[in-house]
């Protein structure tokens, strides 16, 4: 299958740094562990949503990472999701937050890493979240999958699990074929995919759940009511924080025992990174997540075998996994 065509949060602060306030820096690892540590590491995110919100979604998690390892980040910008993963085949990035389908393609074409924590929405929760289709509420043709024949669809991206594979896998199974029966457009964002319905350049769009629900209301880009959903998608694994294997192994202690256990609204709040242990107000990344929880590669044995029974030909994406 072809490739559709391309379309045209409330952060909290970060707490001071180790110069004194209560989010100083900690040693993560003893100082003669350290000596084999790089000076910089590389962080990237797939772009779910538009550049200046996506780097400024992770601002908190940068800072409680740089000031516990006691390096520099920089923030890597990729224009769509293939860039980052290029970009952890290539050794270019060190970490990058993946949705699951962008990770099993990675790996599966030769990056060399591993989850260091996965995204979940509440302390102790199983980590995992929805794909929603979506249209204007005010649009009374499309209220199933089925009434989006012939209409104008906006998808995410060919590596986005809850805006294309998740999506594709519900359409055909009602023998709907995307680039047959609708006119398929890459929004490039999740963000960007609702906006093009609330806007009139889509009929439907597909987004992950809470970018629905709360993200975009919170942050005034659509009013609660604009959008009514018309599909959801079976409960995804989810979304991965991956790092590369091939850093020294003391450093992916240090950088996974973080994850763990202090890139948390709880920990976030109560060392001064945040105002409150709120998932909306104290943001990790583009979604309202809790913090992170321990799951490892065969967590995504799901979207794997999901790929393989789509295979190449309608999923390309899903081609060598």
């Amino acid at each position: 299958m072809e490739a559709p065509a391309t379309a045209a949060a409330n952060n909290c602060g970060p707490a001071t740094t180790a110069a004194g306030g209560s989010g100083a820096a900690t040693t993560a690892a003893p100082n003669n562990d350290r000596a084999d540590w790089p000076t910089k590491l590389v962080l990237a995110a797939v772009p779910a949503e538009q550049d200046a919100q996506l780097q400024e979604s992770y601002s908190v998690t940068v800072q409680i990472l740089s000031d516990e390892l006691g390096i520099e980040f920089d923030f890597f910008q990729a224009a769509d999701y293939a860039g980052v993963i290029e970009a952890l085949i290539a050794g270019r990035v060190d970490l990058a937050q993946f949705g699951p389908f962008s990770y099993v393609i990675a790996t599966a074409n030769g990056a060399q890493a591993k989850p260091v924590g996965v995204m979940t929405s509440e302390k102790g929760a199983e980590p995992g979240y929805q794909s929603y289709l979506v249209a204007r509420t005010d649009n009374s043709e499309i209220n199933t999958l089925n009434d989006i024949l012939g209409k104008r669809v906006c998808f995410v991206d060919p590596g986005s699990t809850s805006g294309y594979l998740l999506p594709l896998a519900g359409l055909l199974d009602q023998g709907i074929d995307p680039e047959k029966d609708t006119n398929s457009i890459f929004a490039g964002g999740h963000d960007a995919s609702v906006l093009s319905v609330v806007n009139g350049d889509c009929d439907a769009g597909f987004a992950f759940d809470s970018m629905v629900t709360s993200l975009l209301i919170d942050r005034g880009e659509i009013e609660e009511g604009d959008v009514k959903i018309v599909w959801e998608s079976p409960i995804i694994a989810g979304s991965p924080m991956s790092m590369r294997t091939t850093l020294p192994q003391s450093l992916q202690d240090a950088i996974e025992e973080i994850f763990l256990n202090k890139i948390n609204v709880d920990w976030a709040a109560a060392n001064g990174y945040c105002d409150s242990p709120d998932p909306i107000a104290c943001s990790f990344s583009d979604e309202a997540i809790w913090g992170y929880t321990a799951k490892g590669d065969d967590f995504y044995d799901g979207i794997r075998l999901l790929c393989r029974e789509l295979g190449a030909e309608r999923a390309p994406s899903c081609e060598g996994i």
